[in-house]
């Protein structure tokens, strides 16, 4: 386990999980790394190497525009080293969660995604019906200045009519567990980037492997 999975940061947001279900962190991970993904990001991006999300779990995810306008990539091991580092630093957090409240997760997952202007997603739940694997959310936004005006909050639905807006900051990271908080994205006037990850339990169903 690497030094970082000691930082008294991982074990403040496993016990704002365990008490309340989210938490936001203004800042989650080191400034240079995060500037390294949101470069390794954009440039994604304007070379075409993304593709048009779908929803739904399954080989192929049905693309409804209606519904949701991103684009994403998969994110693994090797392809960069800015990359190799966050999912580095993930695992440790992976560690540090299984300790903390016992979740069994076992892998994390996870992609860029870039939003056009005017694109959204619909307010949906990230555990599928059929694929309980889903187990903590997180969501990282590597969005460089941007200004309260550009809109692309992610609402979250937390009950009894109240919401609550995440603006896509540089640097801010979301967690949330998948199968409790209802969220959406919002339109922006601007291209919104993320990296959007989710810590995964074994399956109850041996067919999910």
């Amino acid at each position: 386990m690497s030094a970082f999975a000691s930082n008294p940061l991982f074990e403040r947001v496993a016990d704002d999980l365990a008490t309340h279900g989210w938490t936001q962190q203004n800042i989650f991970l080191p400034e240079d790394l995060t500037l390294a993904l949101a470069q390794e990001c954009r440039n994604r991006a304007q070379a075409g190497q993304m593709n048009q999300a779908g929803i739904g779990s399954g080989i192929d995810p049905v693309i409804k525009e209606s519904i949701r306008g991103d684009s994403i990539m998969w994110l693994n091991e090797g392809q960069s080293p800015s990359i190799d580092r966050y999912l580095n630093l993930m695992d440790s957090f992976k560690n540090t969660l299984n300790q903390s409240l016992f979740l069994g997760l076992e892998d994390y997952e996870c992609h860029f995604a870039w939003y056009p202007p005017g694109a959204y997603y619909k307010k949906h739940l990230d555990r599928f019906r059929d694929d309980d694997r889903r187990t903590v959310t997180s969501v990282l936004y590597l969005n460089e200045g941007w200004l309260p005006e550009f809109g692309g909050e992610m609402r979250m639905h937390l009950g009894a009519n109240k919401v609550y807006d995440v603006s896509p900051r540089l640097g801010t990271m979301m967690f949330f567990m998948s199968a409790d908080w209802p969220h959406e994205v919002l339109a922006a006037t601007k291209d919104r980037l993320s990296i959007a990850g989710w810590f995964r339990r074994r399956a109850d169903n041996p067919l999910f492997v």
